[in-house]
């Protein structure tokens, strides 16, 4: 008998060794408003078909939390794979990359076809009918050698990829009826438990819908970003190109040789974006009715910084004057800091910063005053006036670089047509697999986790505490803005995660297993393991790579 401690309801029961979760679900009167996907083990996500032989802690997971969202949409990868192939025999699905609460993914015919609207009613149809059937997902713990022999007889050259460049002894895919696939993660135990979901005819493929976080018993709200896909198609259309598709492709290139030559095609692709947007803000300025600000904005680990010095040279090469103003700096004093229900500081709240003085010193400064500006210092948590002045001369041009750049509050009393707007967003092209893509939050997230312990401003444990907050902001304050820019810049890099990887093990392996935060160490070691790793000596000094692994 083990002994097992459910943390829902907080008791402890015995049971036979191998006893699976869902059957211990049943004999703990686990309440919660929405169905249960998943559970963490001793602070590791598991799928509830897992047996436990020995005595352990557990915690129900409903959709709400985000590993359990993960399952969640895991399942439904191969729910819409499954469907695509029964409906669309030869059929190759890719699943792309996030947009608007959802995924976008592209479905390439046999017979090369493009897919229309019926197609998409076919696949709803399918799917529907699966989940109706309550098919279970079967896993299987196999050697890698022989995964690969399965997915290669299949044709799924990028699982073997990335298969054989992983390194690892064991490998486990999961079969849904005849059909087999390839997932980082844990599934739900079966179709029936795929009960909110959509999907949306969308530019030449569809946008598979996922529950609400907010109410996960509907889906998600579909909201057009055209600017943000067309971001991603870039981002795509160039990986392919180079035929770095998918993680295993970027695997094979590195341990070629080709290390260096990726990283200088990373940072001369960046830097050609950002001549460019120099030079738009340039003719800009030399418009009638010329520019006044240029605002920069981001989601958190985007590379604002960064971004908004390399802009400033390019400003100059062009003939400018840029004078750079931060946001950060007109931060309340931590006293008045907002506050969550929970009292801890919410700093990414709009009104953190003193909105109304920094409208006051904007307006000074386009009228050619000269103006004492604000240093905001973060370990006294108090704005403080050290003498710093600022005044916009002959050729000048104002740069605001922050996270609520682009409210409208914050500049409302300039015109629109005197502003160029940029944000600054992470989307990563790369995909694991052809069914795998990586979560653009987690690259941001392991940025900061690395910038954070580097500066000894947090510990790994306390950046992924945080992290869901960080999140939750964004969606408030930042992103209702995004499409409204006159430009966007992705700051992925192509080789990123394989940099990123040799900082960040250590610092996520310091998250002890005896804390909540170990689920989301434990999961980003697994997936950064799938990367070959890369020096970071060849790292330029001013790549935006810098800001967040230091140099």
């Amino acid at each position: 008998m083990v002994q097992v401690y459910c943390k829902n309801t907080k008791e402890s029961k015995r049971f036979p060794e191998g006893t699976s979760l869902l059957q211990m679900l049943e004999e703990f009167d686990c309440h919660r408003p929405y169905p249960i996907v998943s559970a963490k083990v001793n602070n590791v996500s598991q799928g509830l078909k897992f047996k436990v032989y020995q005595n352990k802690d557990i915690e129900f997971i409903d959709v709400r939390e985000s590993s359990g969202m993960r399952v969640y949409c895991r399942s439904l990868y191969f729910l819409v794979y499954k469907a695509a192939v029964d409906v669309f025999p030869g059929c190759r699905l890719y699943i792309e990359h996030p947009l608007s609460h959802g995924y976008f993914c592209h479905l390439r015919k046999a017979d090369d076809s493009p897919i229309t609207e019926a197609d998409v009613e076919l696949l709803k149809a399918k799917m529907t009918e699966l989940v109706e059937k309550d098919m279970p997902f079967h896993r299987y713990d196999v050697q890698t050698d022989r995964a690969i022999k399965e997915f290669r007889k299949a044709g799924f050259m990028d699982k073997v990829k990335l298969l054989e460049t992983s390194g690892e002894a064991y490998t486990d895919y999961y079969t849904l009826g005849d059909t087999t696939d390839y997932f980082y993660g844990k599934l739900v135990p079966s179709t029936g438990y795929l009960k909110v979901w959509g999907l949306k005819a969308y530019h030449d493929g569809f946008v598979l819908q996922v529950p609400s976080h907010e109410d996960p018993s509907r889906v998600a709200p579909f909201v057009d970003q055209p600017r943000t896909f067309e971001m991603f198609m870039e981002a795509l259309r160039w990986n392919i190109i180079m035929g770095l598709s998918t993680v295993g492709d970027v695997n094979e290139a590195i341990l070629a040789g080709h290390a260096s030559e990726l990283i200088q095609i990373a940072e001369a692709l960046q830097e050609k974006k950002i001549v460019k947007i120099a030079e738009e803000v340039d003719r800009r300025n030399r418009c009638e009715n010329p520019l006044k600000l240029v605002l920069i904005t981001g989601p958190s680990s985007s590379g604002k910084t960064t971004f908004c010095k390399r802009l400033s040279i390019q400003l100059k090469a062009c003939g400018l004057k840029p004078v750079s103003l931060s946001t950060d700096d007109y931060f309340v004093n931590r006293a008045d800091t907002p506050k969550f229900p929970d009292g801890s500081y919410d700093f990414d709240n709009f009104e953190t910063v003193d909105h109304a003085l920094m409208d006051r010193d904007i307006m000074s400064l386009i009228g050619g005053e000269e103006v004492d500006v604000p240093e905001y210092n973060f370990v006294t948590g108090m704005r403080e006036y050290n003498g710093k002045k600022l005044k916009l001369e002959e050729g000048s041009i104002l740069l605001i670089e922050g996270i609520h750049a682009l409210n409208p509050q914050l500049t409302a009393d300039i015109p629109e047509s005197a502003k160029f707007k940029i944000f600054i967003n992470t989307l990563t092209g790369t995909l694991l697999d052809d069914h795998n893509m990586i979560p653009t939050s987690d690259n941001r997230l392991l940025r900061r986790i690395v910038r954070d312990y580097n500066k000894g401003a947090f510990t790994a444990r306390e950046s992924i505490s945080n992290w869901q907050n960080v999140l939750d902001a964004e969606q408030k304050w930042i992103y209702p803005f995004q499409e409204s820019a006159d430009v966007m810049f992705n700051s992925a890099y192509l080789i990123e995660f394989a940099v990123l990887k040799n900082h960040a093990e250590p610092i996520l392996r310091s998250v002890p297993q005896n804390c909540p935060e170990y689920a989301e160490s434990h999961r980003l070691l697994k997936f950064i393991h799938y990367f070959t790793p890369v020096p970071d000596k060849e790292i330029p000094a001013t790549s935006l790579l810098r800001e967040f692994i230091g140099g």
